[in-house]
């Protein structure tokens, strides 16, 4: 249980300071006025005013913020809603920027760390009637060896894959228990029968060992790359699927990422880098979103603005608006906080159970 809270803090910390952080950069890189850049929350512990600008560390040790000065009013003192629409832009947009580079350096080392891989060979099992899987051909003992070229020597490699080429075709090469070979083609459903899954079939490892795998740095970095790509298209499949009603819609709140952080962090460093990625590109999507209080929002406003030659929303209006958003984030939060903390309590979790 310490564990899991120590990990799953430190990893939300992480990424809203890393948030917080591209705001930071870019504020400065423009001349912007930061009145105070801060490590967790206030009340302040230790501060310091290095230049124009305030660094603080303080009490509650949960990620940290930025004091930007005149982020809606240009009257204020070199307000950042009185620069030019391409500055306001890249400060408004800089956490959402920073949460989408800091998953290639956290796939990279993940990489690079030293972790288990279970290879061996993947076995059908059960083939789902009239699936596509029953379809292109597959039979029960048949052993998948490929798929879009790709090894098949775990289970995540095919589920991955066949996450990533929902409604697409894809290629898979069988062995037949007579031993002759076949490369089938089918496409995976997006909303398949309850219990059959995207392509219709149950399968096993067999043969399978546990290895330990690190990369080096010049086969990691275009790896770490390559699997950011991939996490951002399963994340929008993952929406989809969700509007569809294929996947049921569970909302998680900070409690819910502790909670799962700390459970994948017993599986070692390199899934919670794995993870912590996909949580960082998971808030800049959300960010991105133009719901009030959201960064999104703020960009929405600027663009608004453009498009009106200059008029603005009066800061009056747009500070009513994101106030509002604020507290509706709030009690959203709360009460996803509280499912969250129901379910850790009676033993279950977000990853399943």
């Amino acid at each position: 249980m310490l564990l899991t809270i120590v990990v799953g803090i430190l990893v939300l910390s992480v990424l809203i300071l890393a948030h917080e952080f591209g705001h930071f950069i870019m504020a400065k890189a423009t001349h912007c006025w930061v009145e105070e850049f801060g490590i967790g929350f206030p009340p302040r512990l230790y501060g310091k005013k290095i230049g124009d600008t305030i660094y603080s560390i303080n009490w509650i040790p949960f990620g940290g913020f930025n004091k930007i000065s005149g982020e809606v009013d240009p009257a204020a003192p070199r307000a950042l809603a009185a620069r030019k629409y391409w500055v306001r832009l890249l400060v408004l947009g800089g956490g959402i920027l920073m949460n989408l580079i800091l998953p290639f350096v956290l796939m990279a080392v993940a990489y690079m760390v030293p972790h288990d891989v279970a290879q061996g060979q993947v076995v059908v099992e059960e083939v789902s009637p009239n699936s596509p899987a029953a379809v292109a051909g597959i039979q029960v003992g048949d052993t998948l060896l490929t798929i879009n070229d790709i090894p098949v020597d775990n289970m995540s490699v095919l589920s991955r894959e066949v996450q990533l080429n929902l409604g697409g075709e894809i290629s898979i090469a069988v062995q037949h228990a007579d031993a002759s070979l076949e490369t089938v083609h089918l496409v995976p459903r997006w909303k398949p029968p309850e219990g059959e899954g995207a392509i219709g079939i149950t399968s096993n490892m067999t043969n399978f060992v546990i290895v330990s795998e690190s990369l080096p740095f010049w086969r990691a970095i275009p790896e770490g790359a390559s699997s950011v790509w991939d996490s951002l298209i399963l994340y929008k499949n993952g929406i989809i699927e969700m509007f569809m009603g294929a996947v049921p819609f569970t909302p998680s709140g900070p409690v819910g990422i502790i909670q799962v952080t700390g459970e994948v962090a017993h599986a070692g460093v390199s899934p919670v880098l794995e993870l912590t990625a996909f949580i960082s590109i998971a808030i800049a999507v959300t960010q991105l979103i133009p719901f009030p209080a959201l960064d999104g929002s703020h960009i929405l406003f600027v663009i608004i603005e453009w498009l009106r030659r200059g008029k603005r929303v009066s800061p009056r209006t747009q500070t009513i608006i994101h106030s509002t958003g604020f507290i509706v984030l709030l009690v959203l939060m709360l009460v996803i906080t509280y499912q969250d903390i129901a379910r850790w309590v009676s033993g279950g979790s977000i990853l399943g159970g």
